[in-house]
């Protein structure tokens, strides 16, 4: 038995005997998935996955044609979580987000051609039941991603709204000339029948353009019309019921509704939203749904703060600010940097935001910090010892690289060290694989006690099991130590101390103010992250606390301090 199992186990042993004095609580993580209860989602470690690079099944019709599908995923689900909370060889995430998964004429999914069909490539309604079903009896919950804010121009809507007679002119925006104005970061946002190869049917239709904010490919939904959110409603219910979701991922939530030259994050998107929520809560009570808004903390806020007047637009918002400052924080060696970020957050979202560290449109985590595994434990620390709902990215567990167009951040996840079909396949992968599969992959891994892998098995279980790092309020310490991050998680009177060094230096005399947290040179703590034994506080120099002795560089530690 390795020393990161021996650990493991031992923080589960104690643990368990804290959980047994409280008593369960309802529906908690790890159990096999019921009614979904309130605030679930913070019991949650939730992993992104896109479907088309996860696996690839061994059997059945889609078997080995390269491309990762619903069926591979039931095969591989052990790898997320075995359904035992005794074991230490699965990840132990208790949520799965997957991207789109319905059918789409791209590889990414993000313009939908039938919002209620299953992506022939990734296979059929009844997998993704049997999906969620084998998820639901490892205690695993399931989100899909709802892109509300365009479809596809392949889409049947589309292609009859190009005849102005139709019924379905008005599910699109469209105008008699093309106007010039320019959409939120400068892009062309308006585009005529000719940016998609399609001839008017009269000469005076030539110059008819439509409203579309990401590209021509992606034509905006109209939601002025009440069609179209009354079809939106129901392509809700479909998953939540029909398909056994227990939420959503509202992809780019804040193009949603545009009023003249307010093209992003108009009140009236944000009241949308808490109609659609309010929806959504009848049909399944207590489904979470999670927006991607790529803005400020002051934006996010808008959309998850709630009062006793107006309720929250949406459970939680992606902490985009939070993953900038962690990863900028540790490429510069800054500690006031993460600092910051982490205390604003809490102050403005408490524990309602959703942090991550990179995902499928951004660079990958690993190659913004320089390749560097000490830098990812770091920051997986920062991750799941932090307030709010974490998310990995699939591969981040395990350093996987990625820059540039998006399939380079969403290749075939690693399952042995072949190099040429990373275990993915029994055939030709859609993408090639990363050549560095000797080295970062779950075959690779496994074994290893200092694998990022093994370090990011033992974060996700220590989150797992402890109520303080899911629930407690976020407290700062050493403010003025620009080396190191360390904070206090509170959580009806058990506190835990989190510290990280920043930099790529050894820290010896890092100093926490204690003297309002009641220790005395009898209280017994041990780090169970490294197993270093916890210096004790002076008695008559509480403030001058060095609870450890040496912090390595990028070294992590965490103390139960009760």
């Amino acid at each position: 038995m390795n020393r990161c199992t021996q650990l493991v186990l031992w923080l589960l042993a104690v643990l368990s005997q804290v959980a047994c004095a409280q008593g369960p609580r309802p529906d908690a993580a790890g159990t096999p998935a019921a009614d979904l209860t309130p605030g679930w989602q913070h019991e949650i470690v939730f992993y992104l996955a896109f479907v088309r690079s996860f696996a690839d099944s061994t059997t059945g019709p889609l078997a080995g044609d390269g491309v990762g599908d619903l069926r591979g995923m039931i095969e591989r689900l052990d790898y997320l979580n075995d359904g035992d909370p005794t074991t230490t060889t699965d990840l132990g995430v208790t949520g799965l987000w997957l991207m789109p998964i319905a059918q789409s004429p791209s590889y990414h999914g993000y313009d939908a051609t039938d919002y209620f069909a299953v992506d022939d490539e990734y296979g059929t309604a009844d997998d993704f039941r049997e999906l969620v079903a084998e998820c639901h009896e490892r205690g695993i919950r399931v989100l899909v991603d709802l892109v509300l804010n365009h479809c596809s121009d392949q889409h049947p809507w589309f292609i009859e709204s190009m005849d102005p007679a139709s019924d379905k002119r008005d599910w699109f925006v469209w105008r008699d000339e093309k106007p010039a104005q320019k959409g939120p970061w400068g892009q062309p946002v308006w585009h005529t029948r000719a940016d998609i190869g399609r001839e008017a049917p009269s000469p005076e239709q030539a110059d008819d353009a439509y409203y579309g904010v990401f590209w021509h490919g992606m034509p905006d939904l109209n939601y002025h019309n009440p069609e179209v959110t009354a079809e939106m409603y129901r392509i809700a219910e479909h998953w939540l019921t029909e398909m056994g979701a227990d939420g959503f991922r509202l992809d780019a939530i804040m193009y949603l509704i545009e009023n003249g030259d307010s093209l992003k994050n108009d009140p009236e998107t944000i009241r949308w939203f808490r109609d659609f929520s309010a929806h959504v809560q009848r049909v399944k009570p207590n489904a979470f749904m999670v927006g991607e808004v790529w803005e400020s903390s002051e934006q996010i806020a808008r959309y998850i703060d709630e009062s006793d007047t107006s309720p929250a637009a949406l459970d939680s918002c992606f902490d985009f600010p939070f993953a900038y400052a962690v990863m900028e924080g540790l490429r510069d060696g800054n500690a006031d940097r993460i600092r910051k970020d982490l205390a604003r957050s809490f102050d403005m979202h408490a524990d309602r935001a959703s942090s991550f560290l990179s995902n499928h449109d951004m660079d990958r985590s690993m190659p913004f910090m320089g390749n560097s595994v000490p830098k990812a434990k770091a920051a997986a620390t920062l991750l799941l010892t932090g307030a709010g709902v974490p998310f990995v990215y699939y591969g981040e567990e395990l350093g996987m690289v990625g820059r540039g167009p998006h399939e380079n951040i969403r290749t075939p996840m690693p399952w042995t060290t072949n190099r040429e079909t990373v275990g993915f396949t029994t055939g030709t992968p859609w993408h090639r694989p990363n050549q560095d599969a000797a080295k970062v992959s779950i075959e690779a891994e496994t074994g290893g006690a200092d694998s990022l892998l093994s370090w990011y098995r033992g974060l996700i279980r220590l989150r797992t099991q402890n109520e303080v790092l899911r629930h407690g309020d976020l407290i700062m310490t050493s403010p003025h130590d620009t080396r190191v991050v360390a904070y206090v998680r509170a959580f009806e009177g058990r506190r835990v101390l989190v510290i990280v060094n920043a930099t790529n230096k050894a820290v010896t005399d890092f100093r926490v103010d204690a003297s309002g947290l009641g220790l005395n040179p009898d209280t017994a703590m041990t780090d169970p992250l490294s197993g270093e034994r916890v210096n004790g506080v002076l008695p008559n120099h509480p403030d001058l606390w060095r609870p450890i002795s040496t912090i390595r560089p990028y070294a992590s530690h965490v103390i139960a301090l009760d």
